[in-house]
């Protein structure tokens, strides 16, 4: 009887709590809530950890977009492949499904060849040139083709850091010892001349799929960052990586250009001016983690770690000239020079 009562008297209370309290403007109000309605969300994919340049210049520009805002633009990140693979983040992109991307600029060079610029070996040859190339004249031109020519909103190329080889075979120290390695590539023309020209098979495959690749000995070698070769856990895979420095790997900042062309002129100043910032601490924090990762994979003991001597760096360096000669005669002559007075200038 007792409980039956109890029970009564509850329902009483939620059903007045339900119609005689609902319009009492003396009850708590979610304050925190208020204004959600309007919030603008920018979702991001992209296939590296969150423990990379990458990853962390993204939850960099998440902080600083919701301060400059004030909490009108929110960032959700999705690392690792969580939502697309490197194959599919740019049609997601297109159809609006995702508005922010980075993929690597290997990856955009189907579509905008001139971007093979940026995969010239030894084009860049310090953090300082690629600050100077990355923030010049010559990478606005860049970021101005994808839109002219594939109707995305390039923003900014932010810093992975310079390429390592590593190998399963045998270390690779003179160019010679490349022959008939099977190495993994991104879909970069440029990318697979290198190799070829070394007498080496290349293979091209997403970068979600290289950790599996590497491990079953289905390839022999790739090259990568010393950030992602420790993120991804490559070192346990490999055997040998020579550190070479012969490449860059950076990323475009692309933006669904209908998504930009929707917010305010306001907020597209604030939203730059996140990037920009980003941007110049992505260029510090690139070079720390390079540094840092490198000790770690030391630590670890896996690999035999080789550094090219600077005859060896040299005879890199000539046996790749022929790829600026390509560059120059088949697709644009004018950018080579311009990135390099930039650098030279600064």
């Amino acid at each position: 009887m007792t409980t039956a009562i109890s029970t009564i008297f509850l329902l009483i209370i939620y059903i007045g709590h339900q119609h005689n309290f609902g319009n009492d403007s003396s009850l708590p109000v979610d304050y925190e809530q208020d204004g959600l309605a309007d919030q603008i969300v920018i979702k991001v994919s992209h296939v590296v950890s969150e423990n990379t340049p990458k990853g962390l210049a993204f939850s960099k520009f998440a902080e600083l977009i919701e301060e400059k805002t004030d909490g009108k633009i929110r960032v959700e990140i999705y690392p690792n492949s969580i939502l697309y693979s490197d194959e599919d983040e740019i049609s997601a992109l297109l159809n609006n499904d995702i508005q922010m991307i980075a993929p690597s600029f290997s990856k955009m060079t189907e579509r905008i060849p001139e971007w093979q610029v940026l995969d010239l070996p030894y084009l860049l040859r310090d953090y300082e040139d690629v600050k100077n190339a990355l923030t010049g004249n010559a990478s606005k031109k860049l970021l101005h083709l994808l839109e002219e020519k594939e109707q995305m909103k390039g923003m900014a190329f932010w810093s992975n850091g310079f390429k390592q080889m590593t190998t399963n075979r045998h270390p690779i120290k003179d160019v010679r010892d490349f022959t008939g390695l099977q190495v993994r590539t991104m879909s970069s023309d440029m990318l697979q001349k290198q190799f070829t020209l070394v007498n080496a098979g290349p293979v091209e495959t997403s970068f979600d799929k290289v950790y599996s690749i590497l491990e079953q000995k289905e390839i022999d070698a790739q090259e990568n960052t010393l950030s992602n070769i420790y993120s991804k856990g490559f070192y346990k895979v490999q055997k040998y990586m020579t550190i070479s420095n012969h490449g860059f790997l950076g990323y475009a900042v692309i933006m669904n250009v209908d998504f930009w062309n929707s917010l305010s002129t306001d907020l597209q100043k604030k939203v730059q001016a996140a990037i920009d910032e980003t941007t110049l601490w992505n260029l510090q924090q690139s070079e720390i983690m390079n540094n840092a990762d490198l000790q770690k994979i030391k630590t670890q003991g896996n690999m035999e770690i080789y550094t090219l001597t600077e005859e060896q760096q040299q005879e890199w360096i000539n046996t790749f000239r022929p790829l600026y000669k390509f560059y120059s005669s088949e697709i644009n002559s004018h950018l080579i020079e311009e990135i390099q007075l930039e650098i030279q200038s600064k």
